[in-house]
């Protein structure tokens, strides 16, 4: 039975090691997979999705404008061995693709294993994955470590000299040079007086 999985995490916890090893799985058993990855995502190529242990696969990039089922319900009709759709960096989807991807899963009977961070780095959730977190089928955690050892469920944002930074922008495309995940007290630590612990208070 299909169903709609939301795989969440921190940053650095191998999501996308873990779809590629997803869709490889799927390839390897002669299934055929749809990838699909945001076009806001520049930190590499057009329509790959890359890891950071060197693993990449060519995906479908996606904006704000691209319906996912219709998209889907295509490539299905093209590839009639079409056996799962997977989406990465899912936390940049809108409501109305997350809902999109249901009607993958309910009309088309595909499963949509989607992987995404949960929060951002003001401890806010972001639109895609509050709904993923809402509607999916199963939820499951991918685990990476703060620097202390303890289990990382927040991002922290860092400028070029290491520094936390506290405002800006929700979206900024970065890894290790602009990321570090964090256990929450370490989070809350990192924020100081400022507004993220405010609100945490």
């Amino acid at each position: 039975m299909a169903k709609l999985y939301f795989y969440y995490s921190a940053m650095n916890a191998g999501k996308s090691t873990v779809l590629l090893q997803s869709a490889y799985n799927y390839r390897e058993r002669g299934m055929a997979t749809l990838l699909f990855t945001p076009s806001i995502d520049s930190r590499y190529e057009s329509g790959k999705i890359h890891s950071r242990i060197g693993l990449s696969a060519d995906a479908v990039s996606f904006d704000a404008g691209t319906d996912l089922f219709d998209y889907t319900q295509m490539e299905k009709n093209h590839t009639p061995h079409l056996q799962c759709v997977l989406v990465d960096e899912a936390q940049f989807l809108s409501k109305a693709q997350v809902m999109q991807l249901s009607e993958v899963v309910d009309k088309l009977h595909l499963p949509v294993l989607a992987y995404g961070l949960r929060s951002d780095y003001r401890g806010e959730p972001f639109e895609g994955s509050l709904y993923l977190l809402v509607w999916a089928d199963n939820l499951v955690e991918l685990k990476t470590i703060c620097h202390c050892g303890k289990k990382a469920i927040m991002n922290t944002r860092i400028d070029a000299q290491g520094k936390v930074v506290k405002t800006g922008n929700q979206v900024c495309i970065g890894g290790n040079d602009q990321y570090i995940p964090m256990c929450r007290q370490h989070f809350k630590a990192a924020a100081g007086q400022g507004a993220i612990a405010d609100k945490l208070k």
